[in-house]
């Protein structure tokens, strides 16, 4: 048997306002959670907009449970000592979940818009009531992908067009710095002389016995 529990009775506490106690909660026995991100298998998750994901809990033990919040951290990928941020914690009021009952969660969560964007692992819990003792399940830790809202370009894709543009010009130059060497080589080609001994030889021997060459012996007298 499957249950969803939407909308019912639902209560926020608020962002950076984890849900505490003096001891770390344990799961209770036969108690399983899952999650899903839906229409949303990347895990994009826009800075400061709200992602919803959902928490699937399955009851196998021997009493009724009440589901009482959802709360999630963020933290950094190498570092889970170091906190990104507290996020929304969401409580339920009357969300009780029967033995062998499957019930889905909602879950509405936002990030800082002025975190910067990149890889985070998202921790989420799911706090709970058998017989008015406490306990808590890990329904997700895992890692997301904050990006800016409406940016298509982040930081890096500005460097990296910018880079390539750059490669590009240089690449432009050197290919036309090699066009003009190509055409300075093609224009100079071999000098050509001509001799002109043969000719002035066939031209007296044609002029022979004419007037011309006749004034032109007085001349070289």
């Amino acid at each position: 048997m499957q249950e969803v529990v939407d909308g019912a009775d639902l209560g926020y506490v608020g962002d950076d306002t984890p849900v505490s106690s003096e001891e770390p909660l344990s799961p209770a026995p036969g108690v399983e959670t899952v999650c899903v991100f839906p229409k949303n298998a990347g895990k994009i998750v826009p800075a400061g907009e709200e992602t919803e994901l959902l928490v699937g809990l399955q009851n196998e033990g021997e009493s009724t449970l009440n589901v009482v919040a959802v709360h999630s951290t963020l933290h950094l990928p190498y570092d889970h000592k170091m906190y990104g941020q507290n996020l929304t914690v969401q409580s339920f009021y009357n969300a009780s979940v029967p033995v062998s009952v499957q019930a889905t969660f909602p879950y509405t969560f936002a990030v800082s818009k002025f975190l910067q964007p990149g890889a985070y692992d998202l921790v989420g819990y799911i706090v709970y009531e058998i017989d008015q003792h406490p306990y808590q399940n890990v329904f997700y830790n895992g890692t997301i992908e904050v990006v800016e809202v409406g940016g298509l370009l982040s930081v890096e894709s500005v460097f990296l067009i910018t880079l390539g543009i750059a490669l590009l010009g240089l690449l432009g130059l050197w290919a036309y710095g090699q066009v003009q060497q190509l055409s300075k080589k093609t224009k100079k080609g071999p000098k050509v002389e001509l001799g002109t001994g043969t000719t002035d030889a066939n031209m007296d021997e044609w002029l022979e016995g004419t007037a011309f060459a006749k004034d032109k012996a007085k001349k070289n007298k």
